[in-house]
């Protein structure tokens, strides 16, 4: 089984050209092997990289520019295209490219199976079916601007835990902070101008009110028996920024409801805000870190005011209080499987038990990660990774499990 190159021309058709054999990127360019290759799962999203050669065992392709896949939930990337940039090569978005090559005309990509579940398999609504569900909703609380923000996510940023509102099922999105402490370099609610990209989502504008949220809490948790709410999600900054609100919200949400789990998802950062809200009630958290090395995490975070210590503690203090703790590791091939970063991440599982650790592909241009992160020195693979969560005794997944 040899893989064929995959590459896209300067309009953006795709073609397959088994002549050559194509190259990827694991922080060391190298080929590919066999057992990092599975078929193009359902849900893949075709990439063309603008700007960037398709390198191959044969050189760069002029003309021939590179292409990437975009995995759906459920999957984690192995290898990142490699690519040569020309001068004018625009800024990529912020998606999560990963490998993909041609086997016997069929699509390829370099990717394990990480986790299912149903509630995240992709959506497809008939028309006009989505406006339905978002306009009654809102007609039944339309002063709520918390639930206005969360249809704006699921109508134009396609959000399943937005939509989970509206559908009244699974795990879903409480909004709650317009600030952060952090300045991620792939930040996907705020930019710096200097980037050169736009943000692909609108950050909330406004500080949520505890009675918008528990509002939408309760509301969800009265249909949904088993479901989660959650503090923290994609178009907002830190929310234990705002502990105090989350914190009056959670006992008002238990003042009405019993069922269900309060789920927080944050960087970490300000552990005595985090305590604030377990006190209040709070069940599980999930916190989100690229590295467990000082130099890599602040590098991509570039933490105001906090460091990875802090995130640490807030993790040791969510376990030694019995909450169900995951870790939103945000994963790139070259980095998170480079041995000193295995190394340091399973000490700290050993020490910390966590229950699970989400894999989450990092959404940001390869070169410009491994420019603020630095080339790894030893990359042992993916596979190595995932292999030493699970010998931590750690479970490895991407979705929200409440058990």
């Amino acid at each position: 089984m040899s893989a064929g190159l995959v590459y896209c021309d300067r309009d953006g058709r795709i073609y397959y050209d088994d002549r050559y054999e194509p190259l990827a990127d694991g922080g060391v360019v190298r080929e590919v092997e066999a057992d990092e290759l599975i078929p193009a799962p359902p849900g893949t999203l075709e990439m063309i990289l603008p700007g960037r050669r398709a390198r191959t065992t044969r050189g760069s392709l002029r003309g021939k520019y590179a292409f990437a896949a975009i995995l759906p939930a459920g999957y984690t990337r192995l290898l990142v295209p490699a690519y040569e940039s020309e001068g004018d090569a625009p800024a990529l978005p912020l998606f999560g490219y990963t490998f993909a090559c041609a086997i016997d005309d069929e699509l390829y990509v370099a990717a394990m199976k990480t986790d299912e579940s149903e509630d995240w398999q992709p959506r497809y609504f008939a028309e006009g079916e989505l406006e339905t569900l978002l306009d009654r909703r809102i007609a039944a609380d339309p002063a709520n601007r918390v639930l206005a923000q969360v249809a704006l996510c699921s109508r134009e940023y396609g959000c399943f835990t937005a939509q989970n509102v509206f559908l009244e099922r699974g795990e879903a999105a409480l909004p709650v902070s317009p600030k952060c402490n952090a300045r991620c370099v792939g930040c996907i609610s705020e930019q710096e101008p200097e980037s050169g990209l736009e943000s692909p989502q609108a950050r909330i504008a406004f500080e949520t009110s505890v009675d918008e949220l528990a509002r939408i809490a309760i509301h969800h948790l009265e249909r949904v028996e088993e479901g989660i709410v959650s503090f923290g999600q994609g178009c907002e900054g830190e929310p234990l920024l705002r502990s105090i609100t989350i914190a009056k919200a959670i006992e008002r949400i238990r003042a009405s409801r019993t069922n269900g789990t309060i789920n927080l998802n944050t960087n970490g950062s300000v552990t005595g805000g985090l305590e604030r809200c377990i006190d209040a009630g709070l069940q599980a958290v999930r916190v989100s870190l690229n590295s467990f090395r000082p130099h890599a995490y602040a590098a991509y975070y570039r933490p105001i005011g906090y460091d990875l210590d802090d995130v640490l503690a807030s993790i040791r203090l969510a376990v030694q209080r019995g909450l169900r703790v995951s870790l939103n590791l945000l994963t790139h091939p070259g980095v998170t499987d480079d041995a000193q970063e295995i190394d340091a991440m399973t000490a700290f599982l050993r020490e910390v038990p966590v229950a699970m650790i989400q894999t989450r592909t990092l959404n940001i241009d390869p070169a410009w990660y491994f420019d603020a992160v630095g080339r790894p020195r030893e990359p042992l693979g993916m596979r190595r990774a995932v292999a030493a969560i699970r010998d931590a005794r750690v479970a490895v997944g991407n979705f929200t499990h409440t058990h």
